[in-house]
C-alpha cells in the first residue's frame, strides 16, 4: 500500500541557507492492514516522514507511492486530491473549528470534495455513531471535553472510509485514563480493517501497534513486529 524508495527531505533554514538534513534515504513498505507506529526523539525525522506519507509535503529526493501511485511527483492540486480521498488525519491538537458543532466539523473533507448535503449529513452522523458520540452531534468544541473532541476529530477522518489513518501524537492533550480510552477507539479502528499509522514518542502508545520502526537522525534505525 506504501513504498518509500530513498526518500530524502531536505530543509534550507535562514538566509545563509544552512541544509537540514530532516530525512536521509529511508526505504519503507506498509501493507495494507496494517498497524504501524513510527518512533524517534524529538528532530529524528519522524514528523518529516508522516508529512511527507501524509502528501503534506513532498520529498527533496526519491520516490513515494500511495497504492500504486507515484505521489512524489504529483502538483499541490492531485496531492490535495490525495489527502481527501485516502487519507485520515488525527492531530496531537484536534484541529477542529471552534465555531462549528461536532456535525460540521465531521463534514467538512465532504464538504471539500462536493458531496451532496443530504449524503453529506448522513456519512457524518454514520461517523459520530462509530465512535460514540450521536449524542453531542449539536455540540461545538468548547462544549466538549478532550476526549470528545479527539472522537469528533477521529469521526472526520474516518468520515471518507480513507485507505489510511495517520494518528499524529492522538493522546498527547489528553490526560492517561482520556488517552487509554482513545487508543482503545483506534484500536477497534484497525480491527475493523483500516490501515493504520500512529507517531508517537510514547512506548505505551507505541504497544499498541503491531509493527513498530525507529528513526535516528533521519533514518530508520530500526524496524520490529511487536506484537
Amino acid at each position: 500500500m506504501i513504498k518509500t524508495q530513498n526518500l530524502w527531505k531536505i530543509y534550507e533554514i535562514g538566509n545563509e541557507k544552512v541544509q537540514v538534513q530532516a530525512l536521509r534515504g529511508v526505504d519503507l513498505e506498509v501493507e495494507k492492514g496494517e498497524y504501524l507506529a513510527i518512533m524517534g526523539p524529538s528532530g529524528s525525522g519522524k514528523s518529516t516522514l508522516m508529512n511527507l506519507i501524509g502528501c503534506l509535503d513532498t520529498p527533496t529526493q526519491g520516490e513515494y507511492y500511495l497504492n500504486s501511485r507515484l505521489v512524489s511527483q504529483m502538483n499541490d492540486d492531485e496531492l490535495a486530491f490525495i489527502r481527501n480521498k485516502e487519507i485520515g488525519f488525527v492531530f496531537q491538537t484536534f484541529n477542529l473549528l471552534p465555531r462549528a458543532t461536532a456535525l460540521h466539523n465531521v463534514e467538512l473533507p465532504l464538504i471539500y470534495n462536493g458531496t451532496e448535503s443530504k449524503e453529506r449529513i448522513q456519512k457524518a452522523k454514520k461517523a459520530l455513531e462509530m465512535v460514540d458520540l450521536t449524542d453531542r452531534i449539536t455540540h461545538k468544541p468548547n462544549e466538549l471535553s478532550g476526549g470528545e473532541r479527539q472522537r469528533v476529530a477521529i469521526a472526520r477522518a474516518i468520515v471518507n472510509n480513507p485507505s489510511l489513518i495517520l494518528a499524529d501524537e492522538p493522546t498527547g492533550n489528553l490526560d492517561t485514563a482520556t488517552g487509554a480510552e482513545i487508543m482503545k477507539l483506534v484500536d477497534r479502528l484497525h480491527s475493523e480493517g483500516n490501515t493504520i499509522i500512529l507517531i508517537t514518542h510514547e512506548a505505551d502508545i507505541a504497544a499498541h501497534a503491531h509493527r513498530a520502526i525507529h528513526l535516528r537522525d533521519g533514518k530508520i534505525e530500526q524496524d520490529e513486529k511487536v506484537k
